[in-house]
């Protein structure tokens, strides 16, 4: 262990490190058997809070995105990342790997080639045994592609997944359309909502008679038929 952390920098003693440190675990990755319990996110601050004490660092902040995608970087915590890297309270960021700062390889490159760089932030990718500090990382452009294609796979396998379910008839939306309910014994079949069934009858056959909307709207309105959202949430007026 002692020889794998030594891959990295030894001016390391020369320099006051701010340091945090970023996790990420998306959706896919926790529905992943393979994935979810190695790439947890207890299991990542875990293992950089031994590198850190190893160290002999301290960790400044800790930053941590659950259930949030690699390939879009709009993300709370990593946003506040880079509001205090711009504030200068953080000069050194470390990840589990490169994945976890994210998988698209056009934005992950800027940061790690570019913005990093310009703000005179550290960069430390643990398992991929990437350092800026170090001149030796022609791997890394390969491994943020395989990390991009990863991401872009999964993406497909998860349409492909909705898409077969959705033609055999199965529910694959949190809420249903006005007219329609779960099965509360099973969360992918569709029943009709028989307490609202009759509204939608009825505003179909305003509709075909040449009604307006706004018309049906005001029909509705004077015969206190509950809207929608007040339906679903069960609020009767």
């Amino acid at each position: 262990m002692k020889e794998f952390y030594n891959n990295y920098s030894e001016i390391d003693n020369f320099q006051n490190w701010k340091i945090g440190i970023y996790t990420r675990l998306s959706n896919a990755d926790k529905k992943d058997e393979n994935l979810k319990q190695s790439e947890s996110i207890d299991n990542q601050i875990e293992l950089l809070h031994r590198f850190v004490k190893f160290k002999g660092w301290h960790i400044l902040k800790t930053y941590i995105d659950d259930g949030y995608s690699g390939t879009n970087f709009d993300r709370p915590d990593f946003k506040r990342m880079i509001n205090d890297i711009e504030s200068g309270e953080i000069n050194l960021i470390i990840t589990k790997d490169l994945s976890r700062l994210g998988r698209d390889y056009i934005e992950t490159g800027y940061y790690v080639e570019k913005y990093f760089p310009l703000k005179n932030v550290r960069y430390i990718a643990l398992n991929d045994t990437f350092d800026t500090n170090n001149t030796n990382n022609d791997m890394t452009p390969f491994k943020s592609v395989i990390n991009d294609t990863y991401a872009r796979d999964t993406s497909k396998k998860v349409r492909s997944i909705l898409m077969t379910m959705a033609l055999n008839g199965k529910s694959i939306k949190a809420f249903q359309p006005y007219g329609l309910k779960k099965d509360p014994d099973n969360k992918n079949n569709v029943l009709i909502d028989e307490e609202v069934s009759q509204n939608v009858y009825n505003i179909f056959m305003m509709y075909k008679s040449g009604m307006s909307k706004k018309e049906i709207c005001n029909y509705l309105e004077e015969h206190h038929v509950l809207t929608p959202p007040k339906h679903i949430d069960g609020i009767i007026l």
